[in-house]
């Protein structure tokens, strides 16, 4: 992992068409922008986990109530 210190209005670039740069600084928020081409998808990782965490509960979910319907047919 690359660890870099940037101030308000500075950037980093990633590759020839990525830039991050820090819009904002406030108390122990930090406002970033990302400009990317359109075919890049950006998102915030917490909402990408929260996604997949909400998938696997409902996977979970499903399974269960499939076993339990198995369970009660063989019964």
């Amino acid at each position: 992992m690359l660890i870099l210190t940037r101030k308000e209005n500075e950037c980093i670039l990633i590759g020839n068409d990525i830039e991050i740069r820090i819009t904002d600084i406030q108390q122990d928020q930090v406002k970033v922008g990302v400009t990317a081409p359109k075919d890049v998808m950006v998102y915030r990782k917490e909402i990408i986990s929260e996604s997949v965490h909400a998938g696997i509960q409902e996977y979970s979910r499903m399974i269960k109530i499939q076993h339990r319907g198995i369970e009660r047919r063989m019964a």
